[in-house]
């Protein structure tokens, strides 16, 4: 169970704080059940979610797991290519509802290939794509920057020079 001020990843909210666990004084609230009251981090209002819920939940990672997973990020593959889009959905939403950093980065790793790629060629990139994009870099920026400590702004900066240092 967690506890009041935890940081976890609550489903597709991303990190949340643990404010309250309680049984809420709302209508239509089991009353014999206990709550976590979560405040997204990067997202209005507040999320009333049973302590026995089945939506993922997660402490975040620590600062060192944060570093290892930058540190290793050339070493993470990027996709295979689908020509079908719906092929190519599904693999994004299976690995954005892994909730696992390195499926995280696997997206925008991905992305970014195919974005260079549709460069050359003069092409853009599908909004299945960028949609992807936007939602594994969310989540992810937000879990570094609260295991980082530093502002969510400033992680992308941080991995790409992170990554130069660790690749020269």
């Amino acid at each position: 169970m967690f506890e009041i001020n935890d940081l976890i990843i609550y489903g597709r909210d991303g990190v949340c704080r643990v404010e309250e666990i309680c049984i809420p004084q709302i209508s239509g609230v089991a009353k014999d059940r206990l709550y976590y009251v979560l405040k997204p981090l990067y997202k209005q209002g507040k999320i009333y979610a049973p302590v026995d819920t089945k939506i993922f939940m997660r402490p975040i990672i620590s600062c060192d797991e944060a570093n290892q997973l930058i540190d290793g990020i050339p070493s993470i593959q990027t996709n295979s290519y689908s020509a079908s889009p719906k092929v190519v959905e599904d693999q994004y939403k299976a690995e954005l509802n892994s909730h696992d950093c390195k499926q995280l980065i696997r997206i925008i790793k991905t992305v970014d290939f195919k974005k260079s790629e549709n460069e050359i060629k003069g092409k853009k990139l599908s909004k299945t794509d960028e949609n992807y994009m936007k939602m594994a870099e969310d989540t992810l920026y937000g879990e570094f920057a609260q295991a980082l400590k530093i502002p969510k702004e400033n992680v992308k900066n941080y991995i790409d020079e992170r990554v130069k240092w660790f690749e020269s």
